[in-house]
C-alpha cells in the first residue's frame, strides 16, 4: 500500500526570476518518478543562489521517509510517498497549493470534510512564517494538517485562523523569553533589537516589546533591516546611544550581511545575541575580524544527532552522481532526487557540516505524520488495516493527540499546535570559531531548573561580563528619578528619613514608613519603632518607689511621735490636730508616685494627677490657714477682737480647709470627667521611638490656679509673721519649702520643654516626691528634732518665756 499525500515545501533556489516547480511522487511500486520538470525562467545574467541549509533539511526529510518505510513497527505494510515543491516567493505557493487541494483537476466547495478526499492528506512546511500564513488558510478549508518544521511566528498559534496548523519547532514566544532570560541573567537593561522585514522577525520584535513590560529591560533602539538599509548609519546610531548588547533577530541573509558590515566598519567590543536563524552559521565564524566585534552568544534548538543520517547522505550522493543529470533521462523505476543542476556540486561533507538547526524539527514532523497514520490504520506487528479510508481531518485529529518519543525526545502538541516541550541550547562562538554550548533552556514546566548558563565557559572580550546599562545602578537607599523617556535612564536621589525605597516593587519612589516604623536617610526598609515607657523594674523607678516608701514610713513615724507628744507645746505650735491632716494629705499625695510607672492607662493617668493635685493642694491650704492664724493671734486679735472671737469660736481654720478641699475636688472632678488625662503615643518627638505617656489638657490651668493662689498666700502670711516669737515663727520653714517647691517645678517645666523621652515621667514623679519631701524636711523634721533631742524646749515655761520676751520687745518699740 502506498500512502501518497505528504507535501514538502523547501526553498532550494533563490532568484528574482519566475520559475515553476518540480513535482515528484511515488508510483505504484513505491519508487520516485518525475511527473514534471523544473523549468527555470530567468535571464542568463541573473545569479542563482543555492541554499545549502534548505537542501540539508530536504535530505533529512528523505532520510526520515526511508527509515519509516524500512521499519516494520510504524507502518509495516504501508509506504509513504511525497511530493516536493520548491518555491522562491509567497505568490508561487499558490500553484502548488491549488494542485494539492484539488481532486482530478478541480476544487469542490465542501459541506462536510468527510465528503471529499483531496490529492494530499498532509503537508510538511513551508519553512518561513510568512509563506505558512499565506497558504495555511487554504489547507484549513479541508482541514488538511500542516506539520511545520521552521515557521516560528506566534501568530500561527491562533487556532481560529489556522486550525490545521501544527509545528515541531518552538514558537517565537519561547525564543524571545529565552533572550530576555539571558539579558536578565547578566543584569543588562540597555539593549538594541535589529530585525528584518520578514514576518518571523517582526513577530519576534512585537513579542520582545510586549514581554519587556514586566521586566526592567529597556529597548533603547529597534531597527528593521532591508535592502535599502544603511548599515553604517545604523551602527553609528548604536555607538551614539552607548548600546553594548545588540539582539540580531533577523533572517540569515540579513543577519550575515549586517555582521559583515559591523566587521567592515570596525565596530568593537559589543555583545551580539544571535537568533536561531544564524546562531550556528558555519561561515561567519571563519571571517577575519569576527573576534574584534565582541562576544557572540547564539540561541538554537538543541541539536539532536540523527543516527544513520551521515551514511544516508554519502549513499544518496553516490547514487545521484551515477544518475543522468536531467529528469528526462531517468530510466523507469529509478528515483529522480530533483532536477537541480547546482545540487550536483554539493559534497556529502558540505551537507553533513551545514547548519543542523532545523534537522530534528524536520525529522520529527515526518515521524509525527507516520505515528498518526499508524493509529488511524490500526497498525500492529502483523500490519496495517487496508479497510480504512484516511481523510485529512482524521489525520489532523490524530496528530493533535500525538504522544510518542523519538531519539529520547518527547513529541506532543498543546492546544495551540505548538510542541509542549522544546530544548534550547545557548552557544558561545569561541576563539576557534566553534559554537560551544554554554547553557540550556527547557520549556517543559515540570523541570525544577529550566534555564542555566555556565558563565565560566564564556570568554568575554573584556575578560569580565560587560556592563550594558543606561545609568549606573543607584546606591542602597537611593530612589531613581527617570531622566528622559526610558525607565533605565535615571538620576539617583537619597530617600529622606522616615521613608524607604523598595527596589522590588517601586525603585522610583521613596515610600513613607508606617506610623509605627522609622528609618534613617537612605534606607531600603523601615524598622519597627520601639515602644517606650517606664517599667516597674526600671532601676530609677525602683529607687523612686523605695524613696516613696521611706517618705510614707517617715510620715507614719512623725504621726506616732506627734500623737505621743500631742499635749506638748511643740505639737500645739505646729498646728495640733492640723498636723495629722497635713501628714495624711502628704502621704496621700506621695502615693501618686506609684502610678507613674508601667504602661499608661486611663486609670493610672487620672490617679497620678488627681491624688497629687487634690491632697497637695489641701497641704498648701493648711499651711496658708496656719500662717494666717498665727498672724491673726499676734497681730490682728487686738485690732479686730470680734473677728478673732468668731474665728476661734467657729473654728474658722477648718472651714477654710474644707472649702479648699471641696473646691479643688469639684474642679478636678469636673475637668477629669469632661477631659481626663489619657494615654497617648508620642510619635513626633523621636523618629525611632513611640513614647507612651499621659496627656494633660489645657484645662489643667483651672485647678493649678487654686494651688498657685494658696502657695502665694502661704508665702505672704509667712512673710507677715517673720517677727513673731521664734517658736511660732514659721516663715523660714515655709519660705524654704516653698522655695524648694518652686525650684522643683520650674526644673520639671524646663525639662519637659527640652526633653520628651520616656524619662520625663520620672522627672514628674521626682517632682512630686521632692514636693512632699520639702514639707517633711523643712517643716516637720525640725520639730521632731526638738521633741527628741531638745526636750527642754518642749515645755510650757519655755514657750511662755519666749512670748513674754516678744511682748516686751513690742512694748519697748
Amino acid at each position: 500500500t502506498v500512502i501518497h499525500g505528504m507535501v514538502f515545501f523547501k526553498q532550494l533556489l533563490q532568484t528574482s526570476a519566475n520559475f515553476n516547480y518540480c513535482q515528484l511522487k511515488i508510483n505504484d511500486w513505491g519508487m520516485w518518478q518525475v511527473t514534471g520538470a523544473l523549468i527555470k525562467h530567468f535571464k542568463l545574467y541573473m545569479p542563482v543562489s543555492f541554499t545549502l541549509s534548505s537542501y540539508r533539511m530536504f535530505q533529512v526529510m528523505r532520510f526520515a521517509v526511508q527509515e519509516i518505510n524500512n521499519s516494520s513497527l510504524i507502518l509495516p505494510n504501508v509506504s509513504l510517498g511525497y511530493e516536493i515543491f520548491d518555491h522562491c516567493s509567497d505568490k508561487f505557493n499558490f500553484q502548488a497549493i491549488l494542485n494539492m487541494i484539488s481532486r482530478n483537476g478541480s476544487i469542490q466547495v465542501l459541506r462536510c470534510v468527510n465528503e471529499y478526499l483531496s490529492k494530499v492528506i498532509a503537508v510538511a512546511g513551508p519553512f518561513r512564517s510568512m509563506e505558512s500564513m499565506t497558504v495555511a488558510p487554504m489547507f484549513a478549508m479541508n482541514l488538511i494538517p500542516m506539520v511545520n518544521y521552521g515557521s516560528s511566528s506566534s501568530v500561527l498559534s491562533d487556532k481560529w485562523k489556522y486550525p490545521s496548523f501544527l509545528r515541531t519547532t518552538a514558537s517565537n514566544k519561547d525564543l524571545i523569553h529565552l533572550i530576555i532570560l539571558i539579558i536578565q541573567h547578566f543584569n543588562w537593561n540597555w539593549v538594541a533589537f535589529v530585525s528584518s522585514g520578514d514576518e518571523n522577525s517582526q513577530n519576534g520584535l512585537q513579542l520582545f516589546k510586549s514581554q519587556l513590560k514586566d521586566t526592567k529591560i529597556c529597548l533603547a533602539y529597534a531597527k528593521e533591516l532591508n535592502e535599502m538599509s544603511d548599515h553604517y548609519e545604523i551602527l553609528q546610531q548604536l555607538e551614539g546611544l552607548s548600546i553594548e548588547v545588540i539582539i540580531v533577530f533577523a533572517g540569515q541573509s540579513s543577519a550575515v550581511t549586517f555582521i559583515k558590515s559591523a566587521i567592515k566598519h570596525n565596530i568593537h567590543n559589543k555583545v551580539w545575541i544571535a537568533g536561531d536563524s544564524w546562531s550556528l552559521n558555519k561561515n561567519l565564524p571563519r571571517l577575519s575580524g569576527i573576534k574584534a566585534i565582541g562576544t557572540i552568544i547564539g540561541i538554537t534548538e538543541t541539536v539532536m544527532p540523527l543516527p544513520g543520517f551521515k551514511d544516508f547522505v554519502y549513499l544518496s550522493q553516490t547514487q545521484r552522481n551515477n544518475r543522468p543529470s536531467t529528469c528526462e533521462q531517468t530510466p523507469s523505476r529509478q528515483t529522480c532526487n530533483q532536477a537541480c543542476d547546482l545540487c550536483s556540486d554539493v559534497s556529502p561533507e558540505e551537507i553533513i557540516g551545514e547548519n543542523p538547526s532545523y534537522s530534528f524539527a524536520t525529522y520529527s514532523a515526518i515521524y509525527a505524520m507516520a505515528h498518526a497514520l499508524h493509529n488511524l490504520l490500526l497498525c500492529d506487528i502483523k500490519g496495517c488495516s487496508d479497510n480504512v479510508t484516511v481523510y485529512p481531518f482524521m489525520l489532523l485529529r490524530e496528530l493533535k493527540r500525538s504522544n510518542f518519543t523519538i531519539l529520547n525526545r518527547h513529541i506532543e502538541f498543546d492546544s495551540n499546535g505548538d510542541p509542549t516541550s522544546t530544548s534550547y541550547a545557548i552557544v558561545f562562538w569561541n576563539q576557534s570559531g566553534q559554537a560551544e554550548k554554554v547553557g540550556s533552556y527547557e520549556t517543559d514546566p515540570t523541570l525544577d531548573v529550566p534555564f542555566s548558563i555556565n558563565n565560566t565557559q564564556i570568554h568575554w572580550y573584556a575578560d569580565q561580563v560587560p556592563v550594558a546599562r543606561c545609568s549606573p545602578e543607584c546606591s542602597e537607599g537611593f530612589a531613581k528619578k527617570i531622566d528622559g523617556l526610558h525607565q533605565c535612564c535615571f538620576q539617583c536621589n537619597v530617600c529622606p528619613g522616615m521613608t524607604y525605597v523598595n527596589y522590588t516593587d517601586d525603585p522610583y519612589s521613596c515610600i513613607d514608613c508606617r506610623k509605627t516604623e522609622w528609618s534613617k536617610p537612605g534606607s531600603t526598609f523601615c524598622t519597627q519603632r520601639s515602644v517606650e515607657y517606664i517599667l516597674f523594674t526600671d532601676p530609677i523607678a525602683i529607687t523612686l518607689m523605695f524613696s516613696t516608701g521611706v517618705l510614707l514610713a517617715l510620715t507614719l513615724a512623725i504621726v506616732i511621735l506627734f500623737a505621743l507628744n500631742y499635749d506638748k507645746p511643740v505639737v500645739k505650735s505646729a498646728g495640733g490636730p492640723m498636723c495629722f491632716l497635713l501628714l495624711g494629705c502628704l502621704s496621700a499625695s506621695s502615693i501618686s508616685v506609684f502610678f507613674f510607672f508601667g504602661k499608661p492607662t486611663v486609670t493610672n493617668c487620672v490617679l497620678r494627677y488627681f491624688l497629687f493635685l487634690l491632697f497637695y493642694t489641701v497641704c498648701l491650704g493648711c499651711f496658708a490657714v496656719r500662717s494666717f492664724q498665727i498672724v491673726c493671734i499676734f497681730k490682728m486679735a487686738t485690732k479686730f477682737p470680734k473677728i478673732h472671737s468668731w474665728w476661734v469660736k467657729h473654728n474658722g481654720q477648718w472651714w477654710l480647709i474644707a472649702i479648699v478641699f471641696v473646691l479643688q475636688l469639684l474642679l478636678l472632678t469636673t475637668v477629669f470627667t469632661a477631659s481626663p488625662p489619657t494615654p497617648v503615643s508620642d510619635m513626633t518627638s523621636y523618629r525611632d521611638q513611640i513614647i507612651l505617656k499621659c496627656a494633660m489638657r489645657r484645662t489643667v490651668i483651672m485647678f493649678l490656679l487654686l494651688t498657685i493662689v494658696l502657695a502665694s498666700l502661704c508665702f505672704i502670711f509667712s512673710y507677715m509673721g517673720k517677727d513673731l516669737p521664734k517658736n511660732y515663727n514659721e516663715s523660714k520653714a515655709n519660705t524654704l519649702y516653698l522655695l524648694f517647691l518652686i525650684l522643683t517645678w520650674i526644673t520639671f517645666c524646663t525639662a519637659s520643654i527640652l526633653y520628651h523621652g520616656k524619662y520625663l515621667q520620672l522627672f514628674n514623679a521626682m517632682s512630686v516626691l521632692s514636693s512632699s519631701y520639702s514639707i517633711l524636711f523643712c517643716y516637720f523634721l525640725p520639730k521632731c528634732y526638738i521633741i527628741i533631742f531638745q526636750p527642754q524646749k518642749n515645755t510650757q515655761q519655755h514657750f511662755q518665756g519666749i512670748i513674754q520676751r516678744y511682748t516686751q520687745n513690742i512694748s519697748s518699740k
